[in-house]
């Protein structure tokens, strides 16, 4: 192991735009739906979900980029609030990401993918394909970025193709379900102001929680200045699109009732669009898919990890990377904290679990664009965010009105997340203590 010899391998815009592409689409877009529709029935509504969570993304990707390019390192959250705050909080929010924002949504999207396939072939053991699909995909990123970054290019490609076909395919078959999907009355626009609405968005903001995965690795990324901000807006644009559509088409081609409690809502709205081999297929093809989110999370998260270890002597063992640059021991430490996730939860308590906690950290980002703006205006910046302070702040609006609404609708999954937070502070308290005495 060595970690002066990085390897010259950058990642471009391609493969940064489809990390971002593949970290997004996946467990939450095939999987929220039928949470939605047990307490929001208004199409227009439902649909106003995903384009209300693509703007809180967007405008997210605009502060990150500004951040990211004046503050050029690997590391993301973990990097910015250790700079901006204290290397205190830098900590817990690496500390979140590295349990709660990598490894639990991992485990989410290997968890779905199992079940996905499940409804294809039934007689598929229980936990078997999400842990063989997470220990794979951690040896092939653990062992060239190279390797890794051509694979997450292929299979998302063929994920944004496969997704683009199944909503034209439900524009020319699909039989119009009786939902409208223009604001009809007062009571549609009220709806958006609902505590349903609101919970809503846990599931919708956790399907859009990729949208900085790239932040995470900007001091691989080539010319991250530069390249960065245009993988962050490029690669959540395109999900923002692909959203609203394919929540367009499981509305327009899937009665609601079908719908209601549902994980496997692409199997779903597929039978009901194409017939049960129809159905069988997409259903397979969903699973097939949900490799690259896996994938994605998988290369993207050890960064964290790997520069907590640069910076924390307690940790150090974890920032040492392999001659071909990759961070083996983190990437390995996070599949561990995957597999354990995937070993002992379900898949609805690990999304709710993480909703909270990582709805914070990307607020407190956001919020420390200001900080830094006033601290340190002499800072370079070779991009500055689009619309401030208007775009942060409209992020902030509606992501502290989201944490408000967890906080308040499930205290119990807050609580969880809190504690994560506690236990992540007494090691930052230890590895503090371990220091001084040495």
């Amino acid at each position: 192991m060595t970690s002066s010899s990085p390897s010259p391998y950058k990642i471009s815009v391609l493969t940064g735009v489809s990390l971002v592409v593949a970290n997004m689409v996946g467990t939450g877009v095939f999987t929220s739906l039928g949470f939605q529709v047990e307490t929001i029935q208004s199409g227009f509504a439902l649909l106003m979900l995903w384009v209300v969570g693509g703007v809180i993304a967007l405008c997210g990707a605009l502060c990150y980029g500004e951040l990211a390019a004046a503050m050029p390192r690997s590391g993301g959250e973990y990097h910015y609030l250790s700079r901006i705050y204290h290397p205190a909080l830098g900590f817990l929010s690496g500390w979140a990401s590295a349990t709660v924002g990598f490894a639990a949504p991992t485990a989410a999207a290997a968890l779905a993918l199992e079940r996905y396939a499940g409804s294809v072939w039934p007689a598929l053991p229980p936990r078997v394909l999400a842990v063989v699909v997470v220990v794979v995909l951690t040896a092939v990123h653990a062992s060239s970025r190279k390797v890794g970054s051509h694979l997450q290019v292929v299979i998302t490609a063929v994920k944004v193709a496969v997704l683009a076909g199944f909503i034209g395919a439900g524009l020319w078959l699909a039989e119009p379900q009786p939902l409208t999907f223009l604001p009809q009355a007062a009571s549609d626009w009220q709806q958006l102001l609902s505590p349903a609405f609101a919970v809503s968005l846990i599931f919708v903001s956790y399907a859009y929680s990729g949208w900085n995965a790239a932040a995470y690795l900007t001091g691989e990324v080539e010319n991250p200045q530069h390249n960065l901000p245009r993988i962050l807006l490029t690669g959540t644009a395109i999900v923002l699109v692909l959203y609203v559509g394919l929540n367009f088409i499981f509305l327009y081609s899937t009665p609601i009732t079908q719908l209601r409690g549902q994980v496997e809502v692409g199997f779903v709205a597929a039978t009901s669009l194409l017939g049960g081999a129809g159905g069988r297929l997409m259903g397979g093809l969903i699973a097939a898919l949900l490799v690259s989110t896996v994938s994605s999370m998988v290369f993207a998260g050890p960064r964290i990890v790997q520069a907590m270890g640069e910076d924390v002597p307690a940790l150090q063992w974890l920032a040492q990377r392999s001659a071909a640059g990759v961070p083996v021991r983190a990437t390995l430490f996070q599949g561990a904290l995957t597999l354990l996730f995937v070993l002992v939860s379900s898949f609805s308590e690990v999304v709710v679990y993480a909703g909270f906690i990582l709805n914070l950290f990307t607020f407190l980002t956001v919020l420390g664009l200001f900080i830094l703006r006033m601290r340190n205006p002499e800072l370079p910046r070779p991009y500055r965010a689009w619309g401030y302070p208007v775009t942060p702040l409209v992020f902030l609006l509606l992501n502290g009105w989201t944490l408000w609404f967890i906080a308040r609708d499930k205290p119990q999954e807050t609580l969880y997340g809190l504690a994560t937070l506690v236990v992540g502070l007494l090691v930052y308290w230890l590895s503090r203590r371990r220091v001084l005495r040495a």
